[in-house]
């Protein structure tokens, strides 16, 4: 069997795989890229766009029952569970096209199956029972991660979910846990939660969305427990009593043991990396705890082997994956002046509500690293945009170097704020610092002046506060 030989073959098509695939042929290299299941990988078929579609319709629903608020008249508000889970699935389709469209158009090779090294430059691709040989002298791993289990946290589909059950399900449950507050954790309690599933968070360390900021993570706290959902912190699940239709959870707290009785868990503890099958221990690629170890390049240390996204390590973000293929990509090919990913600049997202969003240092990190900090805060209350809109929960916070002006982070909660907090991740992408922010003006009106409010705050002139 002849091998087809390629410059460069990318294992996984999801966000880090596909953009590596597109970059390597705009710089003329010979392409593949392998997928196994999904082109557009989780994010796209399974994460981040389909979860965005399903709690876009839950921000709809919230809307429709506060009407009257915006002197509006709307009766008998429902909801029809099958179609809020169609209208998630067509839009992940319908990204998942689009992407064989770009591969297409890009005369990238799109190998159907499961790639696994025979030896550093060269995969054996197996779909249905056939196998096809593929060398390149380039090898880049984006196999991408899965939900974390743990022995006494399983999941079944039917009473314990991970994030995959959760988006397709056929009714809505009347009770739910959900063991683990990051992003995915919270991002379901806030969906489910809109529509009347009865929710208990619970989370191991002492405050949810741990990653963010203390201020952050305390006002979303409060505006969960106002929502009607129930937070226990500081808590782990010891175990599952699956019953026939609910499953019974033992959670321990502060040393007590409670037990919880409801319809479904949701498993949102982490992820673990898909380094299985691959074939990496025939050919020394180093895995730690079950992700993939690289420099700041993506290289593994084996000549011609690579990984990005999340099998190569936190933070497990699609940008931060498409980010590592483009550098990859680019350090294969020999580009000059290439700079490797500050991941400081990379910000998070988390599509609650209200949103939270945060690029850089959390205040107290900034302190823990020996900063000499300068602290500004502006609420929505105090912003004409976010009055008319009928959004004003939420503050934006600023984080100075007092000593040369360096933003240090920004952490915001409060509405669109995911779709703000790039303001100042372009500031710290261009190392500004607050006599650039404080002189950049913001349109209004907007919620966006909160951003120049924050800043000025910190220096103790902010205008409308």
């Amino acid at each position: 069997m002849m091998a087809d030989n390629f410059d460069l073959v990318v294992i996984g098509g999801g966000p880090g795989g596909y953009v590596a695939a597109i970059r390597g042929a705009q710089l003329g290299m010979k392409v593949a890229c392998v997928e196994r299941e999904h082109l557009g990988g989780i994010c796209l078929n399974w994460g981040c766009i389909p979860t965005k579609a399903l709690l876009r319709s839950a921000e709809v629903f919230h809307l429709a029952k506060h009407a009257k608020d915006f002197g509006l008249k709307i009766d008998n508000v429902g909801f029809d569970v099958d179609a809020i889970v169609k209208r998630s699935r067509g839009v992940a389709g319908q990204l998942s096209s689009g992407i064989a469209h770009l591969l297409k158009k890009n005369k990238v090779t799109h190998i159907d199956g499961e790639a696994k090294f025979q030896a550093r430059n060269k995969l054996v691709v197996s779909k249905d029972g056939k196998t096809t040989e593929v060398t390149a002298k380039n090898i880049i791993i984006a196999t991408g991660a899965r939900a974390r289990e743990l022995p006494h946290l399983q999941a079944d589909g039917d009473l314990v979910w991970t994030y995959k059950h959760a988006m397709t399900p056929k009714t809505l449950p009347k009770s739910m846990l959900v063991i683990g507050s990051g992003a995915i954790g919270i991002e379901f309690a806030s969906f489910y939660n809109e529509f009347g599933t009865d929710v208990t968070v619970v989370e191991m360390m002492d405050r949810i969305l741990p990653v963010e900021d203390a201020e952050v993570s305390a006002f979303a706290e409060t505006s969960f427990k106002k929502q009607g959902m129930k937070i226990m912190k500081s808590a782990s699940v010891t175990e599952l009593k699956k019953g026939k239709s609910s499953v019974t959870c033992v959670v321990e707290q502060n040393g007590k043991k409670q037990e919880i009785t409801v319809e479904k868990v949701i498993l949102a503890i982490g992820i673990a990396g898909n380094v299985e099958n691959l074939g990496l221990e025939d050919i020394k690629v180093p895995v730690d705890r079950s992700h993939i170890v690289t420099d700041e390049w993506g290289f593994t240390g084996v000549e011609g082997v690579w990984a990005i996204g999340d099998v190569a390590g936190a933070p497990w973000l699609a940008h931060k994956a498409s980010h590592e293929g483009i550098i990859a990509v680019e350090k294969i090919a020999g580009m000059p002046d290439l700079h490797p990913m500050d991941k400081s600049n990379i910000p998070g997202c988390t599509y609650c509500r209200p949103q939270v969003a945060s690029v850089g240092m959390t205040e107290a990190k900034a302190k823990e690293a020996g900063y000499k900090v300068k602290v500004g805060k502006f609420p929505f209350i105090g912003n004409g945009k976010a009055i008319a809109l009928g959004e004003t929960e939420g503050f934006v916070k600023t984080v100075f170097d007092e000593k040369t002006g360096e933003l240090l982070g920004a952490h915001m909660i409060g509405a669109e704020v995911t779709e703000m907090i790039q303001g100042y991740v372009v500031g710290r992408t261009l190392e500004t610092t607050e006599a650039e922010l404080m002189h950049t003006v913001f349109p209004h009106p907007t919620l966006s002046e909160m951003m120049h409010e924050s800043v000025l705050d910190a220096y103790g002139r902010a205008i409308h506060f």
